[in-house]
């Protein structure tokens, strides 16, 4: 049976990057797509893009979180797919010039990256459990995005890296857990990929960031890391796993 063809799958921060790349294969797939946002202009334009519908949510708010998953069921159904894409990386040193990074600048990035996936993930299984089961007693699954920076994190990315190495330490005992009810979850640590943050950089950065790549020596492109969500999806004995999406690219210092 096809776990994406007229079935329900939500995306957070499916507004640009790699969540519009993602929701676009999901709705081209026949998913019926459901965009979560804190960029209300973005998530309309993306939705309008694939057919879907667009719902303002601050993943680190449990109870708008709640409300969101309920209005997207209430469109489309219960998600059998959930694929978190929320996340923020902002750059600073623990010890800067101006001294001591301040503590409420590493919680936000913990918060959103890591809590907000967390958060994503309890309410959606806990709706998910209840649907009937597929082919072999599978009822969806869960897909979070982590970052090669969890494994080399660069000086400066103190914050990010450690929201990142959370998420991945997430994998494996939601996996465990939720296999009882018939869910999967994986996730992807992808490398350096053209999103909005990179845009961002001069063309000669990205250049170099580019030639920093073993092979092929390129940005990643989001529909790259899309296309691996749908192999997560559909290879259904792909279960409890961290994937790096990195062209081979281990992160030096800095």
């Amino acid at each position: 049976m096809d776990i994406i063809r007229n079935h329900a799958a939500i995306v957070t921060g499916g507004a640009s990057g790699l969540g519009a790349a993602t929701a676009r294969m999901l709705a081209e797939a026949g998913a019926k797509v459901a965009i979560l946002d804190v960029n209300d202009k973005g998530a309309a334009e993306a939705a309008t893009a694939v057919n879907g519908i667009a719902i303002h949510c601050d993943v680190t708010d449990s109870t708008a979180t709640q409300k969101a998953l309920a209005k997207a069921a209430a469109d489309h159904g219960t998600p059998r797919i959930v694929v978190s894409c929320a996340g923020i990386g902002p750059a600073k040193r623990i010890v800067g010039r101006d001294g001591p990074m301040p503590l409420a600048d590493f919680a936000r990035v913990i918060e959103i990256n890591l809590i907000g996936t967390f958060n994503v993930m309890r309410l959606a299984a806990a709706a998910m459990a209840a649907l009937e089961p597929l082919q072999e007693g599978e009822r969806g699954i869960i897909v979070c995005t982590a970052s090669v920076a969890a494994y080399e994190g660069q000086i400066g990315q103190a914050a990010y890296a450690a929201s990142k190495a959370g998420v991945v330490g997430l994998i494996l005992p939601a996996a465990r857990e939720f296999a009882q009810f018939g869910i999967r979850v994986n996730g992807i640590a992808p490398g350096i990929f053209t999103t909005p943050m990179l845009h961002a950089l001069p063309q000669a950065a990205q250049q170099s960031l580019a030639a920093s790549v073993p092979f092929p020596k390129l940005l990643g492109q989001p529909p790259q890391f899309a296309a691996l969500v749908r192999h997560m999806i559909e290879n259904r004995y792909l279960n409890g796993e961290v994937v790096r999406l990195d062209g081979a690219l281990r992160m030096g210092p800095r």
